[in-house]
């Protein structure tokens, strides 16, 4: 079942003068080739290519949302209004809108109005986005792409951020404020759950609602992203026996950190230090190390102690335990969510249906800038995908959707594109082992919280890391 849209397609041809006569005339040309009638304006741009007609249909159809009669929005076409709002967080959707329709001059084009674009919002729902991120959802890599696997374990890791939302009396029907010493959040909060590949950034699985309801409780629902040939990293705040056997019964490995206090008798020890133990039904590895950060500001220490279900005594300890930084990489992939794209913004819904619309909007728009990286790095196996600029990749497909360029492939495949040829033009350094002070960023308060006392933000410096496997310390 489709969407409605004609076949044919809407091709656009521009001959731009420059008006004042020059000695030479200059004469651009610009082929345009989008969707047929009124579904031209729905498009991404270049990343239509990875976000297709067919699979916005198939969402569609599977949701029971395809409109019944053509008119100036058709469901398609406000699907892909709610994607590239997603590239431009900063204006609204009638000024998205514009910049789908800029590159279509010449093509007779909807100019709703902003009632009318809400409307349409409305009338799909979220049940299409949703539907849409289960269908790119993944891990997009292959088994030769550079830092995805390790000894041929797909790396992974789990965590929570939090987001904001209009504090609208919708909204506060189903997420509230957060609580703090000087008065608290000013908007209401969405606890958002990911399941993210650590080589490529890219997102396996999401959940997401109120904050009264805990990280762990939430990480049941990312459970269907979890299989064998998979590790996945988490901090203390999973380290539980229920979710541990969980995770174990899915068949993927678990790598989790625990308090130092908590008490994990030793059945076996292995030749490299650590042992063997039980965390509820569950056989466990523990790994006990000390790890030494120096600096040319000093040197500090920290004890740590990890736990994974990965009993194999041929993975040396010091290998596990140097893995584990691996689960910074979900951190930087909230960053490129909330800051690169958001740019620390609230969300534009107003209602508890459109808060889940738009949050699934940016993590299928995410995800496919995500994969538009990864395309583009597969060719270099050489290239770790982290060296990628995301902010680059953001600005290319934000200039391609306003361009309407690259909306439909041609009869050779390029899985570069714009977009990817922009990335590897100007790919930052391999990453370095750096170190830079946790400091509160955005206080609540003017006065800086004692926690955080003595610790001023400057420059990261240069580290060296050194990890010690402890054998004496009482379990």
């Amino acid at each position: 079942m489709g969407s409605g849209a004609p076949v044919e397609e809407g091709v656009l041809q521009d001959i731009l003068d420059p008006g004042a006569p020059l000695t030479t005339d200059s004469v651009i040309t610009r082929v345009v080739t989008v969707a047929g009638g009124r579904f031209a304006p729905g498009h991404l741009g270049e990343l239509t290519r990875i976000v297709g007609f067919d699979m916005v249909d198939a969402a569609l159809a599977e949701t029971g949302k395809v409109q019944a009669r053509v008119r100036d929005l058709p469901s398609r076409v406000v699907v892909y209004l709610l994607l590239a709002a997603g590239l431009f967080a900063e204006v609204g959707f009638g000024q998205v809108w514009q910049r789908m329709i800029a590159g279509l001059d010449g093509l007779a084009v909807a100019t709703p109005s902003a009632g009318a674009l809400a409307q349409a919002r409305r009338r799909i729902g979220p049940a299409p986005l949703r539907a849409l991120f289960d269908l790119l959802r993944g891990p997009a890599a292959g088994l030769a792409t550079k830092g995805v696997y390790w000894r041929g374990l797909l790396v992974t890791a789990i965590d929570g951020t939090m987001m904001c939302c209009p504090d609208t009396v919708a909204n506060l029907q189903v997420y509230h404020r957060g609580g703090g010493f000087h008065g608290g959040t000013g908007y209401p909060m969405v606890r958002l759950l990911a399941l993210v590949a650590c080589g490529t950034r890219t997102v396996i699985d999401a959940t997401f609602g109120a904050s009264s309801v805990g990280e762990t409780t939430y990480t049941l629902d990312l459970l269907r992203g979890m299989r064998r040939g998979m590790i996945v990293l988490a901090d203390r705040n999973f380290a539980s026996q229920a979710l541990l056997a969980a995770v174990r019964d899915t068949g993927a490995h678990l790598l989790v950190r625990v308090k130092n206090s908590r008490n994990l008798p030793v059945c076996a020890r292995l030749p490299d230090g650590s042992y063997l133990s039980r965390m509820g039904p569950v056989e466990v590895r523990v790994l006990c190390c000390e790890i030494t950060i120096t600096t040319s500001a000093g040197a500090r220490s920290e004890t740590y102690k990890l736990v994974t279900t990965l009993l194999d005594p041929d993975c040396p300890a010091t290998e596990i335990v140097r893995l584990y930084h691996d689960r910074w990489e979900i951190e930087t992939a909230f960053l490129e969510l909330k800051s690169t794209i958001l740019g620390g913004r609230v969300l534009r819904a107003r209602t508890p249906r459109g808060v889940e619309q738009e949050i699934y909007a940016l993590l299928v728009t995410y995800q496919a800038l995500r994969v538009a990286i990864t395309d583009a790095t597969l060719g270099c196996p050489d290239v770790d995908p982290d060296r990628a600029s995301f902010t680059i990749a953001l600005n290319a497909a934000r200039d391609q959707l306003i361009h309407a360029a690259g909306v439909i492939e041609t009869t050779v495949v390029d899985l570069v594109g714009i977009i990817g040829e922009r990335v590897l033009d100007h790919l930052m350094p391999a990453r370095r082992s750096r170190t830079n002070p946790r400091v509160v960023k955005r206080a609540i308060s003017k006065f800086v919280a004692s926690t955080a006392r003595g610790r001023t933000r400057g420059p990261s410096l240069k580290a060296t890391i050194a990890i010690n496997i402890l054998t004496d310390i009482d379990p």
